[in-house]
């Protein structure tokens, strides 16, 4: 099974067994009697064809495999073709409609345009479609009944845009001077930005910076020298500094490859010279050691010439963001400016506080008249208060006629008490002595059955209960 079919199949659900006869089926058909079925096939092969591409799988002119462009012809369709469904009748099919709807671009086209991609003019028709993959097969005219795949490279915008945010998601938040490339530096730091095993080609480096600067205006870019621009930076063009840091930085890159290169070199002479001497090779060992000694030397001079450049280029750094914050500073003090205009100076503010305070004063007026109104009219302070004591000395007077109603109840009966009280005479008749002691019995009796409490008590006992209840009346 071809490399580029096994990946398909192994990652692409739409790719499932059940529908691999239909996609592989000439399936024009759809567009008219099931429109749905029709954009499901094409979406789908549209779908695998681009992540294929993005994972380096689909294969390239001169053996590159492009992960931003997809290149249609024979190859392309030798490597879908399978034993069991044959060769994809409706690829043709697919490829136009993938560039109709803007999504995919001729190469040559995407690198000439003069315009931005998203600009409203920069469009391209269907029959614009046609009529390029007719030239492209060396056909003006003839039937339309047979699908026909023309053979060309495309760039593939859903993997050109994925690649472009992930460069930019990584400059974001740099000083200047991390922001300035040369195009060899920029190879070399961005060439797996799409994050797979497989790295960018130059024709996809070419695309990738022409969509950042024409499309995006994300950096400036003069074919050597790439500056990607801070937020809110105007579009201006490469300088003399720009190219300048650029040339230092590749220098310097250099300087550390050489560094590391002779560092390698004079770790394998020492072990030259050693396996030489455990041989007893006397000639070997010496022409090792003379070697490691002049690379030593050379390791030396590139060390030191390392550190002066980076050294220049710190200071360039260090210059580079003083720039910036006086440009920071500059504007600032302009917007501070621009709000003192606004706020008038120290006298306007003064005539608004001055008058904040009138107005306040005034709605504390208004609050003021607004409460008074709502009191009853005609009724003054004076006669409410001599109402008021009125009413206190009226129930005043109440308290104490009940108090001494109460104190009344309570001496009535202990005065009636003897005159109630009825003893009847004896049948039997006594003298004078005995009645007297009779009389004397039946008083006690009385006064027993009014009072349990014993003779010697009674009188003490009743002032209390008589206290008692007139606090009582007092406290309710």
């Amino acid at each position: 099974m071809p490399e580029l079919l096994d990946f398909i199949l192994g990652h692409e659900g739409p790719f499932r067994k059940a529908r691999l006869p239909s996609l592989y089926s000439d399936f024009r058909h759809l567009q008219t009697t099931n429109p749905d079925g029709y954009a499901a096939n094409v979406s789908a092969w549209r779908t695998a064809l681009a992540h294929a591409a993005r994972e380096g799988r689909v294969p390239g002119p001169g053996g590159s495999n492009d992960l931003l462009c997809l290149s249609t012809g024979e190859e392309l369709v030798r490597e879908l073709e399978s034993k069991e469904w044959g060769r994809p009748l409706a690829l043709g099919t697919v490829v136009n409609e993938w560039v109709a709807r803007r999504d995919m671009v001729p190469f040559d086209a995407y690198l000439a345009s003069p315009q931005s991609i998203y600009h409203s003019s920069w469009t391209v028709t269907p029959w614009q479609v046609f009529s390029w993959g007719l030239r492209q097969l060396g056909l003006g005219g003839g039937s339309w009944k047979e699908d026909k795949l023309a053979v060309g490279r495309f760039v593939v915008l859903e993997n050109v845009e994925a690649c472009a945010k992930n460069v930019t998601r990584a400059i974001a938040g740099r000083a200047r001077v991390d922001r300035i490339f040369s195009r060899e530096m920029f190879e070399a730091d961005f060439s797996r930005s799409l994050g797979g095993s497989s790295k960018l080609t130059d024709a996809d480096f070419s695309i990738l910076l022409t969509h950042l600067a024409r499309d995006k205006g994300e950096i400036a870019y003069d074919g050597r020298t790439i500056r990607f621009r801070s937020a809110g930076e105007a579009k201006t063009a490469i300088t003399v500094q720009d190219t300048t840091i650029a040339s230092l930085k590749t220098l310097i890159a250099g300087h550390e490859a050489q560094v590391s290169t002779l560092t390698h070199r004079i770790d394998a002479l020492s072990t030259t010279a050693r396996t030489a001497v455990g041989k007893k090779s006397r000639a070997s060992a010496l022409s090792a050691l003379r070697s490691r000694k002049l690379a030593e030397g050379a390791l030396a001079i590139r060390s030191d010439s390392l550190v002066q450049l980076e050294r220049v280029l710190d200071s360039i750094r260090a210059a580079s963001d003083q720039v910036e914050m006086v440009r920071v500073m500059e504007a600032s003090t302009g917007v501070l400016r621009a709000l003192q205009r606004d706020v008038g100076g120290v006298e306007r503010v003064e005539d608004v506080v001055e008058e904040l305070r009138e107005q306040m004063g005034r709605m504390d007026e208004v609050g003021s008249a607004i409460a008074e109104a709502g009191q009853p009219q005609g009724v003054g302070g004076e006669e409410v208060d001599a109402e008021l004591a009125a009413l206190e000395r009226d129930a005043e007077r109440e308290r104490e006629a009940e108090t001494a109603a109460v104190l009344a109840r309570a001496d009535r009966p202990a005065e009636a008490a003897p005159e109630t009280t009825v003893q009847k005479e004896p049948d039997t008749v006594v003298g004078e002595e005995g009645a007297g002691e009779a009389t004397r019995a039946a008083a006690a009796l009385g006064r027993m059955s009014l009072d349990e409490t014993p003779r010697g008590g009674a009188r003490e006992a009743e002032e209390q209960r008589r206290a008692d209840e007139a606090a009582a009346l007092e406290a309710g």
